[in-house]
């Protein structure tokens, strides 16, 4: 029998306790002996026991960790060490703590604390550990109508939020939306986010994902909250289609369908569609910025008011569904 030492761990995705090498490196992952998933080996900052990795994004990579002081779960987003030496970088992680920070919002993802313990950076937040809006379109094409809308209104309400704060986000897309597990949606990765007003880097837009930015952006012109509400707007339309707004074969094709060419309404790309909800979503994404809702409240407005009657038709149809089966029936 083995004499090294051994460390009893459970396995995030099957909950078997499994006996792990107690020499293994903090971070580093052994399969289950049960479903082979990876166990990881904790690495302990300060009173935060780092237990699973949650996702991994350009500057960091999450944890889902413990609080041992709290005997409550977090996640811990730990800062990569390559990116320490660059002052760019960790001032752009700086700036996601200290903007979240400011904003007490239930759909916006809540910070805890931000700091350093022997080298590592790391950011301590809420867990929202139930996948991004990105991976349930992966997995289901086409999200149901209502939850887009519900989803939509929400994150409208956070941005709102940001912007009384004189912020805007900018960096909306389907992998910054996260659920808890309550599947409650959580804006989160203010790491691009800068005041309103403030001067557009040069190349920036190029930074993220060309599928979801604002034609005004492409073209370097005044950047404001309009701008987050176009990539909300592409980010929703995404969901409820399947498809992107404007796809092509390289990213500047992409990006110069959002300046020139006419945006396809959603329900002709999925005529199960509400045409409210349609028209919501072709207003949102207007490419002349003076032509989308005037404001979020204006936003969730249209979108209240897509879902009320989205759910009037749907209680209709339940209704009268007894109604045509007895009416079959007397027929038989």
């Amino acid at each position: 029998m083995s004499d090294k030492p051994l460390k009893m761990v459970k396995c995030p995705s099957c909950d078997n306790t499994v006996f792990i090498p107690g020499d293994l490196p903090p971070l580093a992952t052994v399969p289950c002996t049960k479903c082979g998933h990876a166990i990881m080996m904790p690495l302990q900052l300060r009173q935060f026991e780092l237990r699973s990795k949650i996702a991994s994004g350009g500057m960091g990579i999450v944890y889902r960790a413990w609080d041992t002081t709290l005997e409550r779960l977090v996640a811990v987003k730990l800062m990569k060490k390559e990116l320490l030496a660059e002052p760019q970088m960790l001032e752009s992680f700086y700036l996601e703590a200290r903007a979240c920070a400011k904003l007490n919002h239930t759909n916006i993802i809540h910070i805890y604390t931000f700091d350093e313990w022997q080298g590592e950076r790391y950011l301590v937040m809420e867990i929202a550990d139930q996948g991004s809006l990105d991976a349930r379109i992966e997995k289901l094409r086409v999200l149901p109508e209502l939850q887009v809308l519900d989803v939509g209104i929400k994150i409208a309400s956070a941005l709102d939020m940001a912007l009384k704060h004189d912020l805007l986000h900018c960096d909306i897309k389907p992998g910054n939306i996260l659920f808890n597990s309550d599947h409650e949606p959580k804006l989160v990765d203010f790491g691009l986010a800068r005041k309103a007003g403030a001067e557009q880097e040069s190349g920036e837009f190029t930074r993220g994902t060309p599928f979801y930015v604002a034609p005004e952006k492409i073209k370097r012109e005044p950047e404001t909250f309009l701008s987050d509400m176009y990539s909300l707007g592409a980010t929703l339309y995404h969901a409820i289609t399947g498809h992107v707004p404007f796809d092509a074969s390289t990213p500047d094709e992409v990006v110069q369908a959002h300046v020139y060419t006419p945006l396809t309404p959603a329900n002709q790309v999925e005529p199960a569609i509400s045409q409210a909800t349609s028209d919501a979503l072709t207003r949102a994404l207007a490419k002349n910025p003076g032509d989308r809702f005037l404001s979020y409240d204006e936003f969730i407005m249209s979108f209240e008011a897509a879902r009320s009657l989205l759910l009037l038709q749907q209680q209709s149809q339940e209704s009268s569904a007894p109604k045509r089966l007895t009416s079959w029936w007397k027929r038989k």
